[in-house]
């Protein structure tokens, strides 16, 4: 009873944590999507050579898609005829870190990682972009804009991420709104669909870290972090999972918290978000199998060098983390902390609410299709 109850508590401390910022993220993620025209992006992006590769990187580092919902967009950008180094720094720098990361990083993490991680995110999506224009082959240029429905089917069918939502949906702000319906139309896509993408693997994110804190003594992971081969270790667990940039954050603070090194963390945030099957499936038909392996290289050998450099920095300058990641408490008087989190619990609630009638309509629909398949039906 006592760890059930240390538990909840770690959990609720989490949650009240990253409630303002991650809010504020939202807020921040919804003007960006008003006010930014990605239709008319894919031009600036074109041409060879490493500058439109830095674009794209720079442009993806503050969008707040998930590292499902930027495989649409980073394939409209190659279709628009961004260069094949552009669509891959795009497609590391988007979901590695956005607004709403940022913001609940420096929530959770401290000022430190909150800094450290948009520069390591940006330096990644670069490197690998230039292994790529380096490695990648050339492939015919109607490659590039055929089989468009076919690898959207696909997408929905590998990615994690809602189904029933359309990533594409509120990507282009169209220019005969006026300013107002524009502003309402990103705040409901912030507090709509891209929460949709977000709920679930937050919540699964804060239990994850609450029970680390709670119950696994700080010792032990932090001697496995230490460990030569820890950032390897955390590299290769990173690299297949699905893993949003702002739901890994809760659980990142609770292994830091629980002991583990700054680097470790680092690495498994920047290798996670990055890479999953559906994004690598697509990159090796988009782009070639040269480009994937300049991809993956790049953001293995960026996340682990960035690693040892952070804890490196960590010593150097003597941070105190663990003094860090407590540093947001003394930020925001405890009445806002606690109006944020019942804010952002009741838009959970009711996006799960959302979710489970449209599964269950979903399965309604479903058995009612059969039954009149097999004739059973009253016609």
């Amino acid at each position: 009873m006592n760890t059930v109850i240390a538990i909840g508590q770690a959990f609720i401390d989490l949650w009240l944590d990253a409630a303002v910022w991650l809010i504020l993220g939202f807020i921040v993620a919804g003007l960006l999507q008003s006010f930014i025209q990605s239709d008319n992006l894919g031009r600036h992006l074109q041409g060879r050579g490493l500058w439109p590769a830095v674009k794209a990187a720079l442009l993806g580092t503050p969008l707040p898609l998930c590292s499902c919902g930027v495989i649409p967009a980073a394939m409209g950008l190659r279709r628009a005829g961004a260069s094949k180094s552009a669509t891959t720094a795009f497609l590391i720098a988007t979901p590695e870190t956005g607004v709403d990361s940022i913001a609940i990083s420096y929530a959770l993490l401290g000022p430190f990682m909150a800094i450290i991680r948009p520069i390591a995110a940006i330096f990644s999506a670069i490197v690998s972009a230039t292994l790529v224009l380096f490695m990648a082959e050339k492939t015919p240029e109607h490659d590039a804009a055929t089989n468009v429905h076919h690898d959207e089917a696909k997408h929905k069918q590998t990615c994690h991420c809602n189904h029933g939502q359309d990533h594409h949906a509120h990507a282009v702000p169209s220019k005969a709104q006026s300013w107002s319906a524009r502003l309402w139309q990103g705040q409901r896509y912030a507090f709509t669909e891209l929460l949709e993408d977000l709920s679930i693997w937050l919540i699964v994110g804060l239990v994850i870290s609450a029970i680390v804190v709670a119950t696994v003594p700080s010792d032990t992971l932090a001697q496995i972090s230490q460990g030569p081969w820890a950032m390897i270790v955390m590299a290769l667990i990173g690299v297949p999972m699905y893993i949003c940039a702002s739901a890994s954050t809760p659980l990142a603070a609770g292994l830091m918290l629980a002991g583990v090194s700054p680097g470790a963390i680092l690495v498994f945030l920047l290798a996670g978000p990055a890479t999953n099957i559906a994004t690598l499936g697509i990159v090796n038909k988009e782009l070639g199998a040269r480009s994937l392996i300049g991809y993956l290289a790049g953001v293995i050998i960026v996340a682990i060098g960035f690693g040892y450099l952070t804890n490196a920095l960590v010593d150097v300058w003597q941070i105190n983390i663990q003094s860090e990641l407590a540093s947001s408490n003394q930020l925001l008087p405890w009445p806002i902390s606690a109006i944020a989190g019942i804010a952002l619990a009741v838009l959970i609630v009711i996006d799960l609410y959302h979710k489970i009638s449209s599964y269950y309509q979903h399965r309604q629909s479903g058995k009612k299709s059969s039954c009149c398949h097999d004739s059973c039906c009253n016609h």
